[in-house]
């Protein structure tokens, strides 16, 4: 089996440690490939900073310099273990090893053939989806195994995103592995403004597989429970499991009442399991995948524009993102991200172009804003156009960035250094309205008020008033009930006969009269003689 190594970054760009390394990978580096596999072409010559401003960079090498033989390389993921790279193993077919693991119970019902026949009916589909997948197979393939897990568990990112690193769902699951944001977190998966590990290929195919070993332990050892666990939740499926025990029913899969989309998820995971088998029978074919290594992991030191990254490693960006899914700004920080994934054939021309690279790496950095502030100050603050600070920090209108929020802006000679570890791991970004401050007024109710008319009266929707003041919309209302109203008056507006409104001191002055609801007024509040609806001011 192939074995590869894990690439140091080098400090010093011509370090003697950094020419090793890349003779080292030069045996097996080809030419870069793009996002579909094929020979990359030429690369634009400059990589785009925060203010449009062109990078130059040398030009890129395409290949890296060959080692005079292959020597002993390890790969990342069996550290110290030495195989030559001429082994026969790693030019066997991946999908013969998946078959040879498959350990768990076959199923075969209704659901199963309905999936068989979906998948059947799309053969560029599964095309593409096998195609993405042999990415990240073997590796996947790897972690399983090394638990002695089943390998159609490698087989699942299929059925939760088609292995799509990007993939998000509308209940906000991200990754190939479909991680929710608080099951990300129980499982170590960063989740901040620079970064989202539940799309990291590396760390979420460890997550997953911890939660998976946690579920069949749950289950004990019931994998088909274990995977309905994992797609509807732990807590669902053990009450249908104790319902189904205090019934006296059997507790396998097949006899829980799970909902459907539950009901249908092994049935497409079998249906994956039976197309791997026997591809020709459906009528499809799948890509031939080697049994070795499609990435390195190779480690950063410094801060990294993610353009001028890919430009090093000699891919388009959107292939190099493929790889590296999990950042969400234009640039990578060393800090938290210590490592990124090349496809082993890009390592050695992305090690030789960073060590004849000269000049900046990075053109962003983090600022943590001092006070809260609006967009248009703080893009004048760090020197940027309002609309791209915007842009880079998803900053929508009518919003004020609030004190102690990160903003990615651009490098300058007072702010020129590397993002601190603990800034890295911890940046977040509030915002709040862009509005006036609200003041609370509080009042009566008199015989007769609903509230409906006095949503109306204050300009308020009936559903805000409502639930101001813990309330239905079609709660009844006691004459003297306390009620609240929020308003962005400094003072209650009281309108007289003639129409004129009057403030005084920031309380309301009498009246002999006052208009009909509905009437038109400043500031929607009515204020009665007799103290009834008299409002009482106090701030928020």
């Amino acid at each position: 089996m192939m074995k590869l190594p894990a690439l140091p970054l080098l400090s010093q760009p011509r370090s003697a440690l950094g020419l090793c390394a890349l003779l080292l990978l030069g045996a097996c580096a080809q030419a870069p490939r793009t996002a579909d596999g094929l020979a990359a072409g030429a690369m634009v010559p400059t990589a785009a900073g925060p203010a449009g401003s062109a990078t130059e960079l040398p030009p890129i090498v395409q290949h890296a310099p060959a080692a005079l033989d292959y020597g002993l390389l390890e790969d990342t993921l069996n550290p110290g273990e030495k195989i030559d790279l001429a082994d026969a193993n790693a030019r066997a077919d991946l999908w013969a090893r998946v078959r040879k693991g498959f350990a768990m119970p076959e199923l075969s019902n209704e659901g199963v053939r309905k999936a068989e026949a979906w998948y059947a009916a799309r053969p560029d589909y599964v095309q593409r989806m096998t195609e993405r997948g042999s990415r990240y197979l073997y590796h996947v393939v790897e972690e399983v195994e090394k638990r002695g897990m089943p390998t159609e568990l490698a087989l699942l990112p299929f059925v939760e995103s088609a292995f799509r690193t990007d993939a998000q769902s509308t209940a906000k699951a991200v990754g190939m592995w479909q991680f929710m944001p608080a099951t990300g977190r129980d499982f170590a998966l960063k989740q901040n403004i620079f970064r989202d590990d539940r799309r990291d290929v590396l760390a979420s195919t460890r997550a997953a597989l911890d939660y998976l070993g946690r579920l069949n332990k749950m289950f004990d050892g019931d994998w088909q429970l274990a995977l309905a666990a994992y797609n509807w939740g732990p807590g669902n499926v053990q009450k249908a499991v104790k319902r189904n025990q205090a019934a006296g029913l059997p507790i396998d899969y097949d006899s829980l009442r799970i909902p459907d989309e539950t009901r249908y998820y092994l049935p497409k995971l079998q249906a994956v399991k039976n197309i791997v088998l026997r591809p020709e029978a459906y009528g499809l074919a799948l890509p031939e995948v080697a049994n070795h290594p499609y990435f390195l992991t190779v480690r950063i030191e410094r801060d990294m524009d993610v353009d001028v990254a890919a430009r090093l490693a000699g891919m388009e960006v959107e292939a190099f993102k493929a790889f590296n899914p999990q950042m969400n700004k234009p640039v990578i920080l060393a800090a938290s991200t210590p490592q990124i994934l090349l496809p082993y054939d890009n390592a050695g021309a992305f090690v030789a172009n960073l060590a004849a690279h000269e000049g900046p790496l990075a053109t962003w950095t983090a600022w943590v804003v001092p006070k809260t502030m609006s967009p248009a100050d703080a893009a004048k603050h760090v020197g940027m156009h309002e609309g791209q600070l915007r842009e880079v920090n998803t900053i929508p209108p009518r919003m004020l960035v609030k004190q102690g929020s990160t903003l990615l802006v651009p490098r300058t000679a007072h702010r020129d250094q590397d993002v601190s570890e603990h800034l890295a791991e911890n940046a977040s970004m509030a915002l709040t309205p862009d509005t006036p401050p609200l003041r609370r007024l509080q009042f009566k109710a008199a015989r007769g008020d609903t509230v409906a008319s006095l949503a109306s009266r204050y300009r308020v929707s009936v559903d805000q008033f409502a639930q101001w003041n813990k309330l239905s919309s079609k709660s009844s209302l006691k004459a003297g009930q306390l009620l609240v109203v929020y308003s962005t008056s400094a003072a209650p507006v009281r309108v007289a006969a003639n129409g004129a409104s009057t403030r005084k001191s920031g309380k309301a002055t009498t009246a002999s009269r006052v208009t009909k609801v509905g009437s038109s007024k400043p500031s929607g509040t009515r204020l009665a003689l007799n103290g009834r609806n008299s409002p009482t001011m106090a701030q928020r």
